[in-house]
């Protein structure tokens, strides 16, 4: 007969502890303890089972025989470079993000994709089987490859998985899973870390690939114990701003490709397309030169993308300017703007700074320190800068203009796609002319002023 023990989990962070307290001794939370109830039935010969053939006894790593078997093409060459080139087998990957974002449209294209590479499981616990159909028919899925199933049970659906041969499974998503052995509902913290370790004990013992999307929190975190995140291999987010129909999907971990990847996805009727060309769409097509604009090379994961960066100061309306930036973090704005004063000889006090980042991108590398100051030396002067220039480079507080990572790609960028100057720190100024561009290399801010002008 099986029995039952009562624990006290944190709602916020999934930590629990035997007894009861009033702060989570792991998160600091105050009253987050809930009483939960966890049968201990007698384990199975399955769940005994290691979580990959041959690891009963340690072994030398010269011992351990590569897997030949290639990666697994998703269909989707963006979704493909942020994961590193494709699905790894006995991999598990989480994907994240807002509600109604694409998550659900991105794996359903994906696995109309993979089945007709592999034997694919698609499982909703969100909708039924015909609400599943209906959204495919809107994204133009008509493949008579893809298995469905609408389940929320883990065993049921490693039992499937199985039955199935399934390759490649797909979990819509973890917060609607749940394990019998628990005794609480489905998207409690304990339930989503013992979903989450099922699925990962079957994915690294059977070598199936497992797709798993999750809630976020309103703080934009996904929902659940943080451990969530640490025990699977991938995990993937979802950005995009209000009304922009442009996505993002990045990674912020992955143990079997770059960390911080970038891939990006345009949202239509028929779903998510692919950009091949993300330059194109992160650079306004100004008939003439306009002031407060300026062209910036920004490195995301493995890409280099071609990035405007505008400006608009006015007289302040009221005590205090405003420095307002959007997708800059705005501290490293103001510090700029100090910097731009005592080493540039431009004055912005009594004056209204906004900085504003084209396409809704979120720049957190410093190169984005120079094309700010002079996009909004532009603003003051109300001067454009010169045409078909492009610029990158790190300021520091004492005015020198420092060296950012892969200049030279970055200039090669620009070059392809008709910039005709770069003003760039000396030091990443490369040592052989590329075709077509003048590299200016400057040392400090008043002397990159001087050249943009």
């Amino acid at each position: 007969m099986a029995k039952s023990k009562e624990i006290f989990v944190c709602e916020q962070c999934g930590n629990d502890s035997l007894q009861w307290q009033g702060i989570c001794p792991s998160c600091g939370a105050a009253d987050t303890l809930k009483r939960m109830s966890i049968s201990r039935s007698p384990r199975t010969g399955a769940e005994r089972r290691p979580l990959a053939a041959g690891s009963e006894r340690p072994r030398r790593l010269v011992e351990v025989s590569e897997a030949n078997e290639p990666r697994i093409a998703t269909g989707l060459q963006e979704l493909d470079r942020v994961l590193g080139g494709g699905l790894v087998l006995g991999s598990v990957t989480l994907l994240g993000g807002d509600p109604g974002i694409g998550k659900s449209t991105v794996l359903l294209q994906a696995g109309d994709a993979l089945s007709r590479a592999t034997s694919t499981l698609y499982v909703t616990g969100e909708e039924s089987l015909q609400q599943v159909s209906l959204r495919a028919r809107r994204l133009e899925v008509v493949s008579d490859t893809l298995q469905l199933l609408a389940e929320t049970n883990v065993e049921t659906i490693l039992q499937h998985a199985q039955q199935s041969n399934a390759r490649v499974l797909v979990i819509d998503s973890i917060q609607t899973m749940f394990v019998s052995d628990v005794d609480s509902s489905p998207g409690s913290a304990t339930q989503v870390r013992e979903s989450a370790a099922a699925l990962v004990r079957f994915a690294k013992s059977s070598g199936v690939s497992v797709m798993i999307i999750g809630h976020v929190t309103k703080e934009g975190v996904i929902a659940g114990p943080r451990i969530l995140e640490h025990m699977v291999d991938t995990v993937l987010y979802f950005e995009s701003d209000a009304g922009s129909r442009f996505r993002l999907v990045r990674a912020v971990k992955n143990r079997f490709g770059a960390a911080n990847e970038v891939g990006v996805f345009a949202m239509t009727e028929q779903g998510l397309r692919e950009v091949r060309n993300p330059s194109a769409i992160f650079l306004s097509q100004h008939p003439q030169p306009v002031a407060g604009s300026a062209v910036m090379v920004a490195r995301e994961g493995s890409r280099p993308m071609l990035i405007e960066v505008q400006s608009l100061t006015d007289e302040a309306q009221g005590m205090n300017p405003r420095r307002v930036a959007v997708g800059l973090e705005a501290n490293r704005l103001a510090l700029l703007l100090a910097v731009l004063h005592r080493h540039g000889g431009v004055s912005t006090a009594g004056r209204d700074v906004f900085l504003n980042v084209v396409g809704g991108v979120r720049i957190s590398e410093t190169a984005a320190d120079l094309p700010a100051v002079l996009a909004s030396v532009s603003s003051v002067r109300d001067k454009p800068l010169a045409p078909r220039l492009v610029c990158f480079g790190e300021l520091g507080l004492a005015g020198e203009v420092r060296p950012v990572p892969y200049g030279e790609e970055r200039l090669r960028e620009a070059a392809k796609h008709g910039f005709e100057r770069a003003i760039v720190p000396e030091a990443n100024k490369p040592r052989r002319e590329i075709e077509g561009l003048e590299v200016i290399g400057v040392e400090r801010l008043d002397q990159a002023l001087r050249s943009a002008f």
